[in-house]
């Protein structure tokens, strides 16, 4: 059993969901609640130095129970979220209306235990006024390192390696409750000229100006990443929370288990793309910037993340072998989107 005494974190949810090497439990300050209710009633049993609550376990009524937990603990409450989660744990995080949050910070779990640990004591001491300014200063700075960790430098979108980890957890997710995902893989044509001509400056600008435009085509809870160089990948698939009855009625394209949305946003794109004015080219350098890409389907192309990435990377070397400036989907007769209505 796990150890009790002031100090202790508590978990609700399956620890095993969320954190590897579980059976460590014993050996850290860790007590488990399977729900909500439960949690509350723990807490206000005997004080704890946080709650970690893991998003997927307690998806019903979530912000309720967040609430309530404010108002019966006063330890931080972290949420261990998985990466497709991570949009909704960034609202829970934020400041509302009244300047009041349902929770502290996040982690994106699997997480090991001896991290969630060393993200609950250096902090729950700050709170304290147990640490100093010094201590302060590193957690900051572990923040970011985290951050950067996940994110391209250069453009502010995700990074290959969490791209490439979000597909994994989402087709997992997907294939649970017969939900779609999509793969967009995309990159500038003849970037290189841009680099060479205009210099390299321009080229991170081209970058930067793609990297906003997709997101910006984007819905909010799609998930966009830069690979390396200039090719960036979507992961586009049906949340519930926007799209309750997602696959419900909805037209698709011909013989295709692609989303009709990732056809219509990476049309969508490629428009923004060619009216986009780059300043840093200057007086002479207008250009029109166009696109080569790919889509596959889970299901009906792969169903694991390396076979959808590796379809998609094939539908996109084919569209530059048929002249750029187009999108591909994987497995259809006249593939290119530019064709399906």
């Amino acid at each position: 059993m796990s150890k009790v005494g002031e100090g202790e974190i508590l978990l609700i949810g399956n620890i095993t969901s969320a954190i590897s090497e579980a059976d460590a439990q014993d050996k850290l300050p860790i007590q488990v609640c399977a729900g909500i209710l439960d949690g509350i009633e723990a807490s206000a049993k005997k004080p704890f130095s946080a709650i970690a609550v893991v998003m997927a376990d307690t998806a019903t009524n979530l912000r309720n129970g967040l609430a309530a937990l404010r108002k019966s603990a006063k330890a931080r409450i972290l949420l261990l979220a998985r990466m497709y989660e991570e949009p909704e744990a960034i609202k829970l995080v934020s400041a509302n209306g009244n300047g009041k949050t349902l929770a502290d910070d996040y982690i994106i779990c699997p997480v090991r235990m001896e991290k969630l640990c060393e993200a609950v004591y250096p902090r729950a001491g700050i709170a304290a006024g147990k640490t100093t300014a010094a201590d302060a200063a590193i957690q900051a700075r572990i923040h970011q390192l985290e951050i950067l960790a996940t994110e391209d430098d250069l453009t502010g979108i995700k990074n290959r390696r969490y791209i490439r980890e979000f597909a994994r957890q989402i087709i997992e997710r997907a294939k649970k409750n017969s939900g779609r995902v999509t793969v967009l893989i995309f990159d500038i044509d003849d970037f290189k000229r841009y680099n060479d001509a205009y210099g390299h400056a321009a080229g991170d600008e081209v970058l930067r100006q793609a990297a906003l435009l997709i997101r910006r085509c984007c819905r909010k809870h799609d998930m966009v990443g830069r690979m390396g160089g200039d090719e960036f990948a979507v992961v586009f698939w049906d949340d519930p929370r926007y799209f309750p009855t997602a696959g419900a009625g909805e037209r698709r394209s011909p013989a295709a288990e692609h989303p009709r949305e990732a056809i219509l946003i990476a049309k969508r794109f490629r428009r923004e793309l060619e009216k986009t004015d780059l300043r840093l080219l200057g007086s002479n350098g207008k250009v029109i910037l166009t696109i080569s890409g790919g889509l596959a389907s889970l299901r009906a192309d792969g169903l694991t993340a390396e076979e959808l990435f590796s379809k998609a990377d094939h539908a996109l070397l084919e569209a530059k072998r048929s002249g750029k400036n187009r999108v591909y989907l994987v497995g259809q007769p006249e593939n290119d989107i530019d064709k399906i209505e």
